[in-house]
């Protein structure tokens, strides 16, 4: 059974965290993945908006149809699709190896999971990143 990583396991992973790739990112400013990742901005975070239907900037940055089209290292793979979509974008993921897959709350998948953690990614399931940084962190 899945067990998320502990309190400071997170907070490590937020501390030392650089850049984010937010797949399912969404340009309208009322989605709740634009205000996360609007969020994690704030908060000193580059991030990278992961959605094919994106044309333009989102938040100042360049979309990205898929993972593999991002040319720095991620360090989280924050996912914004519905819970039976997330395998194909772990598939994906194992190939650019971020630190972490984060499914946002809401979101679980167990087969997702596992192939990311037989590649050694560390995952987190079913919680959300603004929340987790804002307690972690402090809001930091």
């Amino acid at each position: 059974m899945f067990q998320n990583p502990t309190d400071q396991e997170r907070k490590e992973l937020l501390a030392t965290a650089k850049n984010i790739a937010v797949v399912g990112c969404s340009n309208n400013p009322e989605r709740t993945s634009y205000l996360i990742a609007e969020a994690l901005q704030k908060a000193g975070y580059r991030i990278f908006p992961v959605n094919p239907n994106l044309t333009e900037p989102v938040l100042g940055e360049r979309p990205y149809a898929s993972l593999d089209e991002i040319a720095e290292p991620i360090d989280i793979v924050d996912v914004f699709r519905r819970s039976e979509a997330v395998l194909p974008v772990v598939e994906e993921a194992v190939k650019v190896k971020p630190r972490a897959i984060w499914m946002q709350s809401g979101v679980v998948n167990e087969e997702a999971a596992r192939l990311a953690q037989e590649h050694g990614i560390m995952v987190v399931m079913d919680r959300c990143i603004k929340v987790d940084h804002a307690i972690l962190l402090g809001g930091k």
